[in-house]
């Protein structure tokens, strides 16, 4: 029996089978993928076969091979990943410029994970409705906007509060596997509350002492959307390190400075040192943007770090 890995509660997993019947699993045996050490080796997203044994108990037996996953550094083990989803359409990276503000260091490893593993991105900047009143908080968005359109990627201003811009992503849903990503706090819940009425999902305030936001999503779950296809609703991330990136890769998932490198002197150009290395011009001259050169350097120097692993 064949089927659709809809939630994950850590031991158990809900597959929904062909037959269109939910079915509640463990994992058969001691259970590894191909050349990936995960914390979790079957995630939601996942095509998978399902076994029952004499006394009733369902287990998955084997998963198909994905198209894509969203995959970051495991929270507790160095060594080990922590696969998001799988077999995803799109992603939608919920961001914030206050309450909490959403670093350009974590837009940048989600990105630069995302095009590692050819996962379309659309950055959802949310709670624009607690900016009207503070003019420089809307020159910052403004500026997020531009920098992040100008190197490729759609941005849409929303508000889940007034509604603002939902009617957007709800363009983009239709038939789609489409992920929510973000720190905690910045909204998903209540964006899916609004894409999705009826769902309820439990929402929480933000800790005013630490402008952070509380966690309210436990494990990731698709929802099935009315026009077709999935919202998967996962826990907020407090840190993205990258996992499995050789050094020499990084600069290829940033679209700016793979463009750039072309023109380097050397092919082999780590665009940290070198002479004649075009991307360190394109960035004193202002055509890369310094923090995303930034967040470039601190992925290359990820090997030994730990301090994009916090928890969930």
């Amino acid at each position: 029996m064949k089927g659709l890995v809809i939630k994950n509660t850590g031991s158990w997993y809900s597959v929904k089978t062909d037959e269109g019947n939910l079915v509640e699993c463990k994992i058969k045996g001691n259970f590894r993928l191909k050349g990936i050490r995960s914390t979790n080796p079957v995630a939601v997203g996942d095509r998978v076969e399902i076994v029952t044994n004499q006394e009733g108990t369902a287990f998955i037996s084997g998963i198909e091979d994905r198209r894509n996953y969203i995959i970051r550094k495991s929270q507790n083990l160095s060594k080990q990943s922590h696969i998001i989803a799988a077999n995803v359409d799109l992603a939608f990276l919920v961001a914030t410029i206050a309450h909490p503000q959403t670093s350009t260091t974590f837009i940048d490893r989600f990105l630069a994970s995302a095009e590692a593993y050819s996962v379309p991105v659309v950055i959802v900047f949310n709670k624009v409705d607690l900016l009207q009143d503070d003019e420089d908080a809307m020159r910052y968005l403004d500026m997020m906007v531009n920098l992040y359109e100008t190197v490729g990627y759609r941005c849409v201003r929303v508000s889940a509060v007034t509604g603002e811009g939902l009617d957007q992503l709800q363009s983009m849903l239709h038939d789609q596997i489409t992920l929510l990503s973000g720190n905690s706090g910045v909204g998903k819940s209540t964006i899916i509350n609004q894409l999705l009425p009826g769902v309820n999902l439990r929402t929480a305030e933000i800790s005013e002492a630490h402008d952070t936001g509380m966690h309210t999503t436990t494990f990731s779950e698709m929802l099935p959307l009315p026009q077709g296809g999935y919202l998967i609703d996962t826990p907020g991330v407090k840190g993205f390190g990258s996992f499995d990136m050789q050094p020499e890769e990084i600069g290829s998932y940033f679209k700016e400075i793979f463009h750039f490198s072309k023109d380097c002197r050397f092919s082999n150009c780590t665009h940290t040192h070198e002479p004649g290395c075009a991307v360190i011009k394109a960035v004193e001259d202002h055509y890369i943007a310094l923090s995303r050169y930034q967040s470039y350097l601190g992925m290359l120097k990820d090997k030994d770090e730990n301090k994009y692993r916090e928890a969930f």
